[in-house]
Parts: C-alpha cells; sequence; structure tokens
C-alpha cells in the first residue's frame, strides 16, 4: 500500500531534481557550448542599469501584488461563508468561527494567483503593453503568479498544515494523489521559468544584446537575475512584522527557484526578436507605485481590514 511516508521521499527526491540538479545540468550545458563557441564572440554592449534597475522595481511590486490577491481570495470565500469572520492584514489573514469548509478554502487564494499568473501569461503571449516596463510588468506577474501558487501544492503533498495540503485532505487526495500533484507543479515549475526566458529576452533592444548564447546569459542577468535578487530587500518592508522566517524565506525560495531556471537556460533560447524600448520615465513610475503599494500595506492593510 503506498503510504504518505513514500510520498515525502519521492517528492523530496523529485524536488531536488526539478529545483537543483535540472538547473544545474542546463548550466553545465551552457558552459560547455560557450566553450565550444569560444572563438566566436559579440563584444558586450554597455550596462543600461535603467533597465535592471526598472526590472528590479517591478520584480517587487508583482510579487507584493500577487501575495495580496492570494490573501484577498483566501479572505473573500470565508466572508462569504456562513460561521466565518475573516481579516485581512499585509502580510497574512485570520478568521473567526467554524465551518467544515474552512479547509477547502485555505486552497482558492493558490488558486487565484495561479489563475492570475494564466491570464499575465496569455497576455505576455499576445505581446500586451506598448513599452518594455508595461511588459516586464507583466513577465513578473507572470513568474509570481506561478512560482508562488505551484511550489505551495509541492509542499501541500507533504504538508497537511499547509494550505494547500488541507484542502487536499478535504477533497479526500490520499498519497497517490498527492504525489501526482506534487511531481505535476515540480513540472509545470520548470516550464513556466524556461517559457519566460523568450519574453525576457524579447526586451533587448538589439539584436547584438542576446546575439549567441554567452550574450543572452549576460542579458537575462542583467533584465531578471540580479534585479531579482536585489528586489528581495524591497519586498521584506512589506511583510514585517512578522517572524522574519516567514518575512524572508518566501521571496528568497520563490525567487531562487524561479531563477535558477532562466539563468541557468538562458543560452539556449534561439529566434527572438528584440523589440525593447523602455520609457525615460519608467523608473519614477515603478518607483511611485511600489511606494503607494507600501504605504496601503503598512498603513491601511497592517491593522487589518474586517470582513464581516
Amino acid at each position: 500500500m503506498y503510504t504518505s511516508r513514500q510520498t515525502e521521499i519521492l517528492v523530496a527526491a523529485a524536488t531536488l531534481l526539478a529545483l537543483v540538479v535540472g538547473p544545474l545540468l542546463l548550466g553545465v550545458q551552457g558552459l560547455r557550448a560557450a566553450r565550444r563557441l569560444g572563438a566566436v564572440t559579440v563584444p558586450p554592449r554597455a550596462w543600461d542599469w535603467r533597465l535592471t534597475i526598472t526590472s528590479a522595481l517591478l520584480y517587487a511590486l508583482a510579487f507584493n501584488l500577487i501575495f495580496f490577491i492570494q490573501e484577498l481570495f483566501l479572505v473573500l470565500p470565508k466572508a462569504l461563508t456562513p460561521g466565518l469572520r475573516p481579516t485581512l492584514f499585509h502580510n497574512n489573514h485570520r478568521w473567526d468561527g467554524e465551518n467544515p469548509l474552512a479547509s477547502l478554502l485555505q486552497g482558492t487564494g493558490a488558486l487565484a494567483i495561479l489563475v492570475t499568473g494564466v491570464i499575465c501569461a496569455f497576455l505576455v503571449k499576445r505581446r500586451a503593453g506598448s513599452t518594455s516596463t508595461a511588459r516586464l510588468f507583466l513577465i513578473w506577474m507572470t513568474c509570481n503568479g506561478f512560482l508562488q501558487s505551484l511550489p505551495q501544492v509541492v509542499i501541500g503533498s507533504v504538508e497537511p498544515e499547509n494550505d494547500v495540503g488541507m484542502a487536499m485532505d478535504y477533497l479526500g487526495f490520499g498519497a497517490p494523489a498527492k504525489t501526482a500533484a506534487a511531481l505535476a507543479a515540480l513540472i509545470a515549475i520548470a516550464a513556466a521559468a524556461l517559457w519566460l526566458r523568450g519574453p525576457l529576452l524579447s526586451l533587448a533592444q538589439n539584436a547584438d544584446e542576446i546575439a549567441g548564447g554567452r550574450a543572452r546569459t549576460r542579458f537575462i542577468f542583467r533584465v531578471a537575475t540580479l534585479p531579482a535578487m536585489a528586489a528581495i530587500l524591497l519586498i521584506i518592508p512589506f511583510r514585517v512584522p512578522r517572524n522574519w522566517i516567514e518575512v524572508v524565506a518566501v521571496p528568497v525560495v520563490v525567487t531562487v527557484v524561479a531563477i535558477a531556471w532562466i539563468q541557468a537556460g538562458a543560452w539556449a533560447v534561439a529566434d527572438v526578436k528584440p523589440s525593447g524600448n523602455l520609457g525615460s520615465r519608467s523608473m519614477m513610475y515603478a518607483s511611485s507605485a511600489l511606494l503607494i503599494l507600501l504605504l496601503i500595506f503598512q498603513f491601511v492593510l497592517r491593522p487589518g481590514i474586517r470582513f464581516y
């Protein structure tokens, strides 16, 4: 009989393969390819710090908006459920009262941001947004929609106290179903991150910036890896006060998992048409939006909004 212990072992092994071994092997393959083509090089262009800084600001904005959508859709269904009285905060939610549906409704937040990610991916696919700023924002919304929701499925398959784990138990998921859900989520994480390489590379302003594997690797580092890692520092003020593990661990895990695949596979993307056109006021718009959202988080949401 398939047991929960076997689920834990299989999910742990699959997670190691999907989130560590996979990106490492892809990155090593890229290094080998670069050495074979070492004689064919394109001189690196000057670093466009406006794009890097704007990307960091937009990543932080997207991360916190996705997190807010998750908490909002954890609260709204409970507010409509008899016996439950939820309160929304800037970094969490809680509820008073009892109803058997409460466990099921713990999965609505992850579902909502997964749907948000799908919608934003559709918009990215349709090349919505007339500027690089708008397109980059949609890219990061897509990234966070998938990368904040899918890992919850993996965790929920082995941790019943996790939000998605509670919903799985309510729906009667046994060990085989939980294992299948976790494996599907891990595949989807890798697929989503790898898909984002193309839209990110299309933000280049000319073909030279993404001509060859080394150039594409450098460009992804400038437009995605460095900005996303730096954005973690911008995300922290939105999440305090709270346990420091909760404050830091979530943005670090989400960011590292996504960026590992994107950066490792940047070299392998071909046939990308550069169409970047970053506006002169992009940093101002992005920083203003992020500041406004921080004020809303800390002065409106932090005291708590009751939905009853």
